[in-house]
């Protein structure tokens, strides 16, 4: 939760925000923000309002591509297979098993 309370602090400091500004951009006010970037627990669905506010957007990656889309993003590396393709054909097997343990 640390790494996202500071891109949020740096986010919303880049768009010249206070936290109290986050009042009339999200309707939260000073002391629950404040919360939050202090590393406060917070519900999904409010995390999702302060990243709706602030012009960014939550994107989960699987595990195992995680280092490619870093590349991707850094601009170090190149997309050697389509990230959006079917998966492998044990794919879906070793989902199940792993809701079965």
């Amino acid at each position: 939760m640390l790494e996202i309370t500071r891109i949020l602090e740096q986010r919303r400091k880049s768009l010249g925000l206070t936290q109290k500004d986050m009042l009339m951009r999200i309707g939260m006010s000073q002391q629950q923000y404040q919360r939050i970037e202090s590393g406060g627990d917070t519900r999904v669905s409010t995390l999702l309002r302060i990243l709706e506010g602030m012009g960014l957007q939550l994107r989960l990656v699987p595990e195992e591509q995680v280092a490619e889309v870093d590349a991707l993003l850094n601009g170090t590396g190149r997309l050697e297979r389509n990230i959006l393709s079917e998966p492998d054909e044990g794919h879906w097997d070793r989902m199940l098993k792993d809701l079965e343990d």
